[in-house]
């Protein structure tokens, strides 16, 4: 093999080479395109589920508030999280909390709670669990409507003492054969609204200061 014949093969191999890395990172980056926009679009469903469009006229996934750290024990959370703040003509309406009961059957349960201005819950939905099919499972939307038994509750509906599963005298139900994981659930919820029952104030004021702040762009 002559020095011209191995110098095109070494220069072809070089290209082929090149051409491989640009396709695979083109690939790569289109993946990850496409699996960043999926998530947007499922994070986008579950907020949409809690206050439908109706509802708000600002971009829930862009309109968000940072969680102060000494809350995050209330809400289960460790790494902090942030709140989505629904609007209507500039005026916050609902805002929709992360937070993490590690009390479930089977181990943690994320959730999203959706409050009402008023202190109502406008809507929960578990985004994360580890329960049984069949039993602990039915705290999912998927599974069951028991998580739509939320709206419209609030402190005062029921009172603080029937945030608890029937068997032990509150005001919501269990499951047959499971206990442990609506309870886990509805305990959190009750967590929710006490945080915001404390935190609304500041949090209604940041927003509105967020909504004229954008008004001013």
């Amino acid at each position: 093999m002559t020095f011209e014949s191995i110098r095109f093969n070494s220069l072809l191999l070089a290209s082929f080479a090149l051409i491989t890395a640009v396709i695979l990172a083109s690939t790569d980056s289109l993946t990850k395109d496409r699996i960043a926009d999926s998530e947007r679009k499922a994070a986008q469903r579950a907020l949409l589920e809690i206050i439908p469009i109706e509802r708000h006229d600002n971009d829930l996934l862009m309109d968000v508030h940072p969680i102060p750290e000494k809350f995050w024990p209330a809400l289960g959370l460790k790494k902090g999280g942030v709140i989505h703040i629904a609007r209507s003509a500039g005026q916050p309406v609902a805002a929709i909390i992360p937070a993490v009961t590690p009390d479930g059957y089977s181990g943690n349960i994320g959730m999203i709670v959706g409050v009402n201005f008023d202190g109502s819950v406008a809507g929960v939905r578990v985004v994360e669990h580890k329960e049984t099919p069949g039993l602990g499972d039915k705290v999912d939307i998927k599974k069951s409507d028991w998580i739509l038994r939320f709206n419209g509750k609030s402190l005062t509906n029921p009172e603080k003492a029937g945030w608890d599963v029937k068997k032990n005298g509150g005001a919501f139900d269990e499951f047959t054969g499971a206990t442990i994981t609506p309870r886990a659930v509805i305990y959190q919820i009750s967590e929710v609204l006490d945080y915001f029952n404390e935190d609304s104030e500041r949090l209604l004021v940041e927003a509105s200061l967020a909504a004229e702040g954008l008004e001013d762009e």
